[in-house]
């Protein structure tokens, strides 16, 4: 038994019961071990619940990193990055789930531990803006406000986006897109 197997197993279980409803006993008969050989493995429910959330945001983190670096123009770049993220969020819909509705279920000292990765994700999100307003590609007045916008509308995606809906991922994407970028307004209406 690999300790990548456990967090796969735990990040099933925490994404259908929740962090609080799950117990070790669940994660060590979903990987067919006995819940003190578990323990050789991980030392708590806390130490799971923080790995997961590092191994989401790592994931986040490095594909995001990926879209920053492009030598493309700062929309283009917000375009794909929302793409790569809900693309990533769907894909990862269990780790999706524990990242954004089971964070708060980390006692202070692993939260100081989380913070950080967090942080550091969303400032890829907010360079990303900051570059397109120091073009004049963007016209946000708030860089970290307008970044954390974005963020909750793809966040809340998982709530309620159902692969046999209407929109694939990437049709969705681009209409998450197409708000951003270009508002509601007809562009008649602006003239």
């Amino acid at each position: 038994m690999t300790r990548d197997e456990i967090l796969d197993a735990a990040a099933h279980i925490f994404s259908q019961k929740g962090y609080h409803a799950a117990s070790m006993q669940d994660i060590a008969e979903a990987v067919k071990l006995q819940k003190a050989s578990l323990y050789h493995h991980i030392s708590s429910k806390q130490e799971l619940l923080l790995a997961l959330l590092d191994r989401a945001l790592d994931l986040l983190i490095e594909r995001m990193q990926g879209v920053v670096d492009l030598p493309d123009r700062p929309d283009i770049k917000l375009r794909y990055g929302i793409h790569v993220y809900l693309k990533t969020l769907l894909e990862q819909r269990d780790l999706a789930s524990i990242l954004l509705l089971e964070h708060r279920s980390l006692d202070p000292e692993y939260r100081l531990q989380h913070i950080p990765r967090r942080d550091r994700f969303e400032s890829l999100w907010r360079d990303l803006l900051n570059e397109g307003k120091k073009k004049r590609v963007f016209i946000c007045q708030d860089p970290a406000l307008a970044a954390r916008t974005i963020l909750g509308v793809l966040n809340w995606t998982i709530t309620w986006y159902r692969s046999d809906g209407m929109l694939s991922p990437s049709e969705l994407a681009d209409e998450y897109a197409g708000f951003f970028l270009n508002g509601l307004l007809s562009q008649e209406k602006l003239s």
